[in-house]
This record gives structure tokens, sequence and C-alpha cells, in this order.
């Protein structure tokens, strides 16, 4: 059993970090351009973005495999919560970066924070522990939407 248990956090951290894997690409294509930008204040250095976006993706595999190994009835809900968000994730990545779709990708972000926001709700309904390893996520996706704006209105 706890072989089980073990593999599915694997699975989970896998799919996560696979999510933010493909994240990266389109990251990293649309670097160029990105850094002909004119930058908002409190623009963190490069560097920063892939060690706290690997944070946030562990944290939301561990949520995610918590989730997955409870017994309550709610969990292939909350799960679909958990995937649709990495997924509008993954999309903003592209926008922002592979398309230079500032306020397309803004608007984008805010539909984000609102599916994190429900994702939270639910895992903590589930568990309390899953509930709160995502509000660093949380919290970040609400700086990114500050530097997203601002981006937008600098670059347009």
């Amino acid at each position: 059993m706890r072989r089980k248990k073990i593999l599915s956090y694997i699975i989970w951290l896998v799919i996560s970090l696979a999510a933010g894997g493909l994240s990266s690409i389109a990251a990293a294509r649309g670097m160029p351009t990105y850094q002909l930008l004119q930058k908002p204040f409190l623009t963190p250095p490069a560097i920063l973005f892939p060690i706290v976006w690997f944070i946030l993706y562990v944290l939301m595999g561990i949520g995610a495999g918590r989730i997955w190994n409870s017994r309550d009835c709610r969990r292939s809900s909350a799960l679909v919560f958990f995937v649709v968000q990495l997924a509008v994730n993954a999309l903003w990545t592209l926008f922002f970066f592979g398309l230079q779709l500032h306020l397309l990708s803004f608007l984008w972000l805010v539909a984000l924070w609102i599916l994190i926001a429900v994702m939270i709700r639910s895992f903590s309904r589930i568990d309390r522990i899953a509930g709160r390893l995502q509000i660093p996520y949380l919290l970040w996706t609400a700086f990114a939407g500050y530097l997203n704006c601002a981006f937008w209105l600098l670059n347009r």
C-alpha cells in the first residue's frame, strides 16, 4: 500500500513538473523579445522565475497527491480543477511569452487566479494541508498579474 501511495505522489509531481517544463519551452522561445521590453518596477531577476516556478509546481504536485490519496468522494472534482488550472497556466505562458499578447495574457491570468482560488477551496475541503500548499501559488500569480498588467501598460 505504501508503494502505491508513493507512486501516486511521483505521478502527480511528474504531471505538475511536465506542465512547467512545457511552459518553460514557450518562455524560452519568447525570451529574446521579453528582454527588449520595458520592465515594470519590482520585476525580479530572470534567474528567480524558474526557481520559484519549480517550487510552486512541486507544491502543486504534492497537494494533488494528497487529494488523490484521500478517500473523500469529492477528490475527482477537486483534481479536475487542478488539471484545468494547470492547462490554463501553461496557456498563459504561451500567450505572454510566445505570442506577446499581454492584454489577453492579463485577462487570462485573472481567470487563472480565480481557478486557483477555487482549486484551493476544493482542496481545503478535502485536505487542509493540500489547500494550504497552494497559497504560495495564488500569491505568486497575483504578483504575476501586477507584472503582466504593467508590461502591457508600459509596452503597448
